[in-house]
């Protein structure tokens, strides 16, 4: 989310920059590009992880009419999930038979076994995940604006490549925490990528201008 706002925004910028160096041009964009950005990122995120949590809860809602309809069959089932994983035949009957005296139970197990579910998450809230993509999504988009606040013209242009560049290399160095890449491999590979959108827009913003001015 904070790479996504960082590279977007810092695109868009240079873009108007391109065009007109007004900084209230500048600004008025900048922000309005993070809101915009950050707004569409929650919702998406929030559509995305509710659609999962009613699938999930529906998948429930199926399994446990099954377990109620048809006892045998889902315990039948059990029991050769348990075989695959190891077990001989007959320690997984008696572990199946054990599990489905309780109804609850049998759903909670059938549900992580056969569906791959945590009852107790169903994939998480989809309030948390929407506001932490607009909070990320907005620290990473404000990086590439501050500068317009601070300077005008090519003196804001270039410190808010700076910025960006400290933000695109701190965000490349933090993925190697999942990654195991090197911190200057990741944090480089970022910051090239991102520096490549924000020149291919600021150049077409220029050309716009130039051509808009003519």
């Amino acid at each position: 989310g904070a790479n996504d706002g960082l590279v977007s925004n810092l695109s868009l910028v240079m873009g108007v920059a391109g065009a007109s160096m007004d900084n209230r041009t500048v600004l008025i964009t900048g922000l309005a590009g993070l809101l915009a950005g950050a707004s569409s990122m929650a919702l998406g995120e929030w559509l995305s992880v509710q659609s999962s949590r009613e699938l999930y809860e529906k998948q429930l809602r199926t399994e446990a009419e099954e377990i109620e309809a048809a006892p045998e069959e889902e315990m039948e089932e059990l029991a050769l999930i348990y075989q695959a994983r190891g077990l001989d035949e007959g320690a997984a009957r008696q572990l199946a038979e054990q599990i489905m005296q309780n109804q609850e139970s049998a759903l909670e197990t059938l549900a992580r076994e056969e569906l791959s579910i945590d009852p107790s998450e169903l994939g998480g809230s989809a309030w948390e995940a929407a506001i932490t993509s607009f909070v990320l999504f907005a620290l990473g988009a404000i990086i590439p604006v501050i500068a317009f606040f601070l300077l005008e013209g090519l003196a804001a242009v270039a410190l808010s490549i700076a910025l960006s560049i400290v933000g695109l290399f701190v965000i490349g160095a933090a993925i190697t925490l999942f990654t195991g890449r090197s911190v200057w491999f990741s944090g480089t590979r970022q910051v090239l990528f991102g520096l490549a959108a924000a020149a291919v827009t600021f150049l077409i913003g220029r050309l716009i201008g130039v051509s808009l001015a003519g």
